[in-house]
């Protein structure tokens, strides 16, 4: 346990998502019946489909195309701001069931996650913070032993001293049109730069299997100015380069 880094691996995912999008495009703009609709559509056609619903800004049909996610090496500050997507569904390691004593790892401390910013600040400046992090492990055993060391009744008041910078575990679904949205305001460089990562892997996995549906998602500022108004960060060119690459594998 200790110092832990972003992982994050798309689980499951609706089978032929951009199929099911065009299925249900098809059934709004078309006269086609079930029967005709089971049949299926070929994959040359999915993508006029998709990208018509995607330039009207019909965006209910791809709701019908989901996507798992499995996420680990984050912080508890990040999960704060991962569940304000009301539209998902989320599972989360609980730090109530599941103790973070310091003799459940070879390190003697809780797992966490450390700033860059405080990295690029030196290997003395990391091992303060790393010092931090035990003195606070300290206090959470502390906590235990005087509330009994009595799993979950110990555990969920001896986890009020525990930072945001605890490491959490969850597993994240959420639909293709929600999944637009968050890509829009999370890979913004407005973003803090956890969650901004995270969204970025996301969108690199969800473009493998269907990249049509995904195809201009990311931040605002790739369909046109930048929609954070006094608040840009003044480099659209270069987001919509490094995204550019993304779309290119």
């Amino acid at each position: 346990m200790g110092r832990v880094d972003l992982k994050v691996e798309l689980l499951r995912y609706t089978p032929e998502p951009e199929e099911i999008v065009a299925m249900g495009a098809k059934l709004c703009y078309t006269s086609s019946d079930l029967d005709e609709l089971k049949e299926g559509i070929q994959k040359k056609d999915q993508g006029p489909f998709v990208n018509k619903l995607l330039s009207m800004g019909h965006l209910s049909p791809v709701e019908h195309a989901s996507f798992t996610f499995g996420i680990e090496g984050v912080s508890r500050s990040l999960l704060a701001q991962i569940t304000r997507h009301r539209i998902a569904s989320f599972s989360v390691k609980s730090q109530r069931y599941v103790g973070e004593q310091s003799g459940a790892g070879k390190d003697g401390v809780f797992n966490y996650v450390i700033p860059p910013k405080i990295i690029d600040l030196g290997e003395e400046m990391v091992a303060e913070y790393e010092r931090q992090m035990k003195t606070i492990q300290g206090w959470y055993d502390f906590w235990q032993e005087k509330l009994g060391n009595n799993g979950e009744k110990s555990n969920e008041d001896a986890r009020f001293v525990l930072p945001n910078a605890c490491e959490t575990k969850l597993v994240v679904t959420m639909n293709a049109r929600e999944l637009l949205h968050f890509f829009q305001l999370r890979c913004c460089n407005r973003a803090q730069w956890e969650i901004r990562a995270l969204a970025t892997r996301m969108l690199a996995l969800v473009k493998e299997v269907a990249p049509n549906i995904f195809a201009q998602a990311g931040p605002g500022c790739l369909r046109g100015s930048c929609p954070e108004g006094p608040f840009t960060c003044g480099k659209a060119k270069e987001v919509r380069e490094r995204f550019s690459q993304l779309n290119h594998g």
